[in-house]
């Protein structure tokens, strides 16, 4: 960039930048937290996000960093393996990731469903709400949903005669300074973070009023945060669930990234994404997660759309933020230190529920009722599972779904005008599925008639159904009856088969 370009956008990406920082700063130590890891592991990849994927990245205005879609993911990985095992497990979806973008697989990741993604991020929002609803107490989450839900009654009852409640409301504020920011903020301070004010009001609060609640812990030293990777756990990714871990990792990381890159530039007419570069680009950046035992990180479209709505044109605002979070950090977690956990857990709380989005459930069903019933089916195996269970269900369903309209196939046979002729129209797919229904037809045709058969209608026919078609020529050819199959739009290769064995009709081409 030339030096007159370079000082003509500078102000507008330095402002964009604080304001994708403030926004950063309260979700980063959130999510961490909701992964049951330090905040510092949540900052530590929204640095790198910033400083390194933010100079890579093929998406110049998406933001990368910690992800509530994958806290749930964490926690379990976490709860199972061990924190050692995080650094690993990153290495390996990092390097998949690259490996992905350098094979310009990118593509790929982004023909998963929509009805799979909406749910899955909705059964993330549940959990994350149902998990974080302890946190706001002062409380420890359970292993699932279910147990959190189920030892929801019994936290609030026992943080009602200790600090617990004094925790509950600054969490509950926190939401509700958020709800209402988002609803009634003057247009001139729109680029004010809801989550950065509430939770403000409620650190000032808390400090004012010497409330007994439990705050963050940052280390004095950023280095203290850093668990290097050691190459012995390196052997522990010969283990099948480790390695699926990795998959599923590498996977849901890149399909959100990529679904947040596609709405980044739905937002502004600058240079579109491209989708392996961001690709390869992530993986860079969790594979240092990785290495310095931060959390995995994805493109994330709240602070990509603050980004945009800030008026960024470049990547260095995304640089830059990363920069503003290096500095606070080093010289200020002091003022870290002050925050109380129960206000970022607001904001998760308030993040779980934005992301049950049942405006796109609604919108679903403008397809059929497959796709609502795959979110729903989706997000409740999610809930009632865990994260890969409730996936794979969903992608499941869909390929179900792409089955059954694979196998269906309308079969009529009609009178034509000529005395002796008819027409066996099929329309649809037709596969080995449909041999019985076809047989049927066949053994009512009249002896002596032609029958044309147009295959201009059907997506697809396999070798089970012209076979079907070219016995019933041969066995009815001493009867009289002739076939004709019209082969119009069907590959020669096809043609010359048919040739052999029935007569094509004089259309074919």
């Amino acid at each position: 960039m030339r030096a007159a370009q370079l000082k003509a956008v500078l102000p507008r990406e330095l402002l964009a930048s604080v304001v994708v920082f403030l926004v950063a700063l309260p979700l980063c130590m959130g999510i961490a937290i909701a992964s049951g890891l330090p905040p510092a592991k949540g900052l530590i990849t929204g640095i790198i996000g910033g400083l390194v994927v933010g100079f890579l990245a093929g998406s110049k205005l998406q933001v990368s960093g910690p992800a509530a879609g994958l806290a749930v993911l964490v926690f379990e990985l976490v709860r199972q393996h061990g924190v050692a095992m995080l650094g690993p497990i990153l290495l390996l979806a990092g390097l998949l990731q690259l490996l992905a973008g350098r094979f310009r697989l990118g593509c790929w990741f982004r023909v998963t469903a929509p009805a799979v993604v909406y749910g899955m991020l909705a059964g993330i929002g549940v959990l994350i709400v149902l998990s974080q609803v302890h946190v706001m107490l002062d409380a420890a989450p359970k292993p699932s949903g279910l147990d959190n839900l189920a030892a929801f009654p019994a936290a609030v009852a026992q943080a009602l005669p200790t600090f617990g409640w004094q925790a509950g409301l600054l969490g509950l504020s926190t939401i509700a300074v958020m709800w209402l920011w988002e609803k009634f903020r003057p247009h001139s301070l729109r680029f004010v973070p809801g989550a950065l004010l509430g939770v403000g009001l409620a650190t000032v609060a808390s400090l004012l009023l010497a409330l007994q609640v439990k705050r963050v812990e940052v280390p004095e030293n950023l280095a203290e945060a850093i668990d290097w990777l050691r190459p012995a756990d390196l052997l522990n990714l010969a283990d099948p669930t480790v390695l699926i871990a990795a998959f599923a990792v590498a996977f849901i990381a890149s399909a959100e990234t990529l679904l947040s890159a596609a709405a980044v530039d739905r937002m502004h007419s600058g240079e579109r994404a491209d989708f392996d570069r961001e690709l390869s680009a992530q993986g860079i950046g969790n594979m240092l997660c990785g290495l310095l035992g931060a959390l995995p990180m994805t493109g994330v479209i709240v602070r990509s759309s603050a980004n945009v709505q800030a008026g960024a044109t470049t990547r260095m605002s995304t640089i830059f933020h990363g920069l503003w979070l290096l500095l606070f950090v080093l010289l200020l977690s002091s003022v870290l230190q002050s925050i109380p956990v129960a206000s970022l857990a607001g904001v998760l709380v308030y993040t779980g529920f934005k992301l049950v989005d049942l405006k796109a459930f609604r919108s679903l069903g403008r397809y059929g009722r497959m796709p609502m019933f795959t979110y729903a089916a989706t997000a409740l195996a999610i809930i009632f599972t865990d994260l890969l269970t409730g996936v794979l269900i969903g992608f499941g369903l869909t390929l179900v779904k792409l089955a059954w309209k694979a196998s269906r196939l309308k079969i009529s046979l009609i009178d034509l005008p000529q005395e002796g002729e008819m027409e066996l129209r099929l329309v649809g797919a037709a596969t080995f599925l449909k041999v019985p229904a076809l047989t049927k037809v066949l053994g009512t045709i009249p002896e002596g008639a032609t029958v044309h058969v147009p295959l201009n209608n059907l997506s697809y026919i396999d070798h089970s159904c012209l076979e079907l078609l070219e016995e019933w020529g041969r066995a009815n050819a001493s009867k009289g009856s002739k076939l004709l199959i019209e082969s119009r739009g069907l590959k020669r290769r096809l043609e010359g088969r048919l040739r052999t064995t029935v007569g094509v009709g004089a259309a074919a081409s």
